[in-house]
């Protein structure tokens, strides 16, 4: 395997680790949960069939390993010399926000088999000072919620790696045929004219030059683009910041073939660039 940016992710139970290697993934790191220390270096021998594609590989190695403690020290030794270079990620949070994570969860602490929750939590930071004290970043995450805990990881990933872009999907739709499931962003635009009514339009579709035009120069419709996609410009790198890999952009009228069509081709054309990951979709059209 060629050698590739290699992240490992450990800590406190309950500090959020699940988090952050889902916020790594999101990103296009190849991701493993809970890998036995022993088998990383027969796992960076491998061959990954995506691997031009992998921004790097993130490994979460805990407690929840026995024998994680007493090996790790000479596993990380020994790749070293290998010439693997990888950065220990610890996460750790404060004992009352613990407490209250797991109350919330209901979940079994690892080590709290045979005594409290709370002495568990204690046994365990013992247990992890030297791991802690040779990591390269330690992440106090009791002040983050899941989404700014995300971004915090997304900026890690983002000094080794260009990230992958968020994925933007323009969705047309019919209301008649029901709301899709997955939008994020719906647009109802059933108060543009409708080609619908005219005989000679009827049974075209949006991507028809003659219903684009019946569209796009109507006052109204003009009006409301230019609003709506200054909309669009303020919302998608928010959306983004927030930690999105994808977003659906939604745009309805009654049957999904005319109006809705026409739309999603003119956001798709605007938005579209370089740096952006975009496609559109029309869900309806052959209704």
């Amino acid at each position: 395997m060629k050698k590739l940016n290699i992240i490992i992710i450990t800590g406190c139970s309950g500090s959020g680790k699940s988090t952050a290697i889902a916020a790594f993934e999101d990103t296009g790191f190849y991701c493993v949960d809970n890998m036995p220390v022993a088998l990383l270096p027969k796992f960076l021998e491998l061959p990954l069939q995506s691997g031009s594609e992998i921004a790097g590989l993130v490994f979460v190695m805990d407690l929840r390993e026995k024998g994680f403690l007493s090996k790790y020290k000479s596993i990380f030794k020994g790749l070293k010399k290998k010439g693997h270079n990888f950065t220990i990620l610890f996460l750790e949070a404060d004992e009352e926000v613990l407490l209250h994570r797991y109350s919330q969860t209901r979940r079994h602490h690892p080590l709290s088999q045979g005594k409290s929750l709370l002495a568990g939590i204690r046994t365990e930071k013992e247990q992890l000072q030297d791991l802690r004290r040779v990591a390269d970043k330690i992440i106090n995450t009791s002040r983050y919620n899941v989404h700014e805990l995300k971004s915090v990881i997304k900026d890690i990933a983002q000094k080794s790696i260009k990230l992958a872009p968020m994925r933007i999907n323009i969705l047309s739709f019919g209301f008649k045929y029901g709301i899709p499931l997955d939008a994020n962003l719906i647009i109802d635009v059933r108060f543009l004219a409708n080609p619908y009514f005219v005989p000679e339009l009827k049974d075209l579709n949006g991507k028809d030059p003659k219903i684009k035009e019946f569209v796009i120069n109507d006052d109204e419709t003009r009006r409301f683009l230019k609003k709506y996609l200054d909309l669009l410009e303020y919302l998608i790198p928010l959306n983004e910041k927030e930690g999105k890999a994808y977003l659906t952009i939604a745009v309805g009228c009654t049957g999904g073939r005319h109006r809705s069509v026409v739309i999603a081709e003119s956001i798709f054309e605007h938005i579209s660039k370089p740096e952006n990951s975009v496609i559109v979709t029309h869900r309806d059209i052959d209704q």
